[in-house]
């Protein structure tokens, strides 16, 4: 019984909270992204506290430092991404924030590799500076790079070009500080496309790079 209306409360508070307008848009419905992250944190606090004890007073203490937790986490990708956006102002790369709350950057290839390549431009090096020197700001995000390729050619070739564009990306960013215990490098070749691969428009555009970045605090 304490279990459902501790429940319900969290479910309740997501409605209270989560749904804010704040001019981000997560399918279809505005949500403020501090707010859901406390929510969440608050969800996960429980969850750990009803495996761990069984006391009505232990479950609200778990939760409250979950939502302390939460709030905190999405403070903090608040602010790479706000530093991100102005970073990135100009470069042709794309900050967004993803559905699961992370921040993403996304790379078109056009301004990264040349065409079958997956040696980094030069003239792209400056850009990916400025990701590393957000990113070896402090020790509390984890990154995960991932490649993507039109869907020109098959999987043979599309999934290991991208998987070496992907750690390309996160090589370079190692070699400018940034820990390789917290970078994930992926290659989803044709997967997952961003515009039609009916025209060069579209292809360019799915042919990309986007670094994701998650709090783990």
């Amino acid at each position: 019984m304490r279990a459902l209306a501790i429940s319900a409360a969290v479910v309740g508070a997501m409605v209270l909270t989560g749904c804010q307008t704040t001019g981000n848009n997560l399918g279809g419905m505005e949500y403020d992204k501090t707010a859901l992250g406390t929510v969440i944190g608050a969800a996960a606090g429980y969850g750990v506290s009803k495996s761990n004890a069984n006391t009505s007073a232990q479950n609200n203490r778990a939760a409250a430092i979950g939502a302390v937790v939460g709030a905190a986490a999405g403070v903090y990708l608040d602010n790479k991404e706000k530093q991100l956006r102005q970073q990135m102002a100009g470069t042709g790369v794309e900050v967004n924030r993803n559905a699961d709350g992370s921040v993403g950057l996304i790379m078109p290839g056009n301004i990264t590799f040349d065409t079958n390549k997956s040696n980094i431009k030069p003239n792209f090096y400056s850009t990916l500076d400025k990701v590393a020197q957000t990113l070896t700001q402090d020790n509390k995000s984890g990154i995960l790079v991932t490649g993507f390729t039109d869907s020109t050619g098959n999987d043979a070739i599309n999934i290991p070009l991208s998987q070496a564009r992907a750690q390309s990306v996160a090589n370079y960013l190692a070699s400018r500080g940034v820990s390789t215990s917290r970078i994930n490098a992926q290659g989803h070749g044709a997967a997952n496309p961003i515009a039609s691969n009916a025209t060069a428009e579209g292809r360019e555009q799915n042919r990309r790079v986007e670094i994701s970045i998650y709090a783990i605090q």
